[in-house]
């Protein structure tokens, strides 16, 4: 039998017990839904737009005094779905960091772009458990497809570094959602029930000290390839970054 809170049950005892049912089921619905975020599920999909953004950046409101930030390219009609990418920033770092990197292809190849921040310095599940930023990414993208007509059959989650690490975790968590992850330097895999096959693009420089290839970003294709999805792997020779020719040639790769 569910238990009942003291002030339940007093509410019960003064209202009837059709009240305490709802507050039992209530609670009940909570329950999931901080059962989902701790297991690192996101429940937004895309849909039917009910209002739309012009084309431009935008701040999105969605309930944290953090930045969220959406890129809508030029090309962009309401009535036609447009390929959506999320991406996630490095320790340290923010949204805006990845609207630096990546608004200039967004624009080129015709595709929204999504950057939340995280709630401290890196992603929570990087040293601890998923859990607000979970909750935080997913109101962001109910906010998106709110506004915007998003292509499901091209959705990507991005990240570069500790944001590496948590998109492909996310990404093979939420395979139902993504179809595409975009890994650059990442240095390992979140535990979590696979949902899904998206399709990988890693990347890492052969001489990064920070996350050691050898270390990270072969033995995490290593694993991907072992559960049987279809990785793209590009080693460069450089350090701990994302080199401009590196994350073209990953937009093509979703893109095409």
């Amino acid at each position: 039998m569910p238990t009942m809170s003291r002030r339940t049950f007093i509410i019960g005892g003064v209202h009837g017990v059709a009240l305490t049912g709802w507050a039992v089921r209530t609670t009940s619905g909570l329950g999931r839904a901080r059962r989902q975020r701790e297991a690192g599920r996101l429940t937004a999909r895309p849909t039917a737009p009910k209002d739309s953004l012009a084309p431009g950046l935008h701040t999105l409101k969605v309930g944290s005094s953090r930045e969220t930030l959406l890129y809508v390219p030029s090309a962009y009609r309401a009535d036609k779905p447009m390929a959506l990418v999320l991406a996630l920033h490095g320790a340290t770092q923010a949204a805006a960091t990845c609207m630096r990197m990546f608004t200039a292809q967004a624009e080129e190849s015709g595709f929204l772009l999504l950057a939340p921040s995280s709630d401290g310095i890196s992603w929570d599940a990087i040293r601890g458990a998923f859990g607000a930023d979970v909750t935080h990414i997913d109101k962001a993208l109910e906010e998106t497809f709110r506004n915007c007509r998003v292509d499901p059959h091209r959705l990507a989650v991005l990240g570069f570094s500790d944001g590496a690490s948590y998109a492909v975790s996310l990404g093979r968590i939420n395979g139902d959602l993504f179809t595409h992850v975009i890994a650059y330097s990442s240095g390992f895999i979140i535990p979590g029930v696979p949902h899904g096959k998206p399709q990988f693009f890693v990347s890492h420089g052969t001489r990064d000290e920070i996350l050691p290839i050898d270390r990270c970003g072969r033995v995490v294709v290593a694993r991907l390839r072992e559960e049987g999805y279809s990785v793209r792997f590009e080693e460069f020779d450089g350090g701990h970054t994302v080199p401009l020719s590196i994350s073209q040639e990953s937009t093509r790769w979703f893109m095409g």
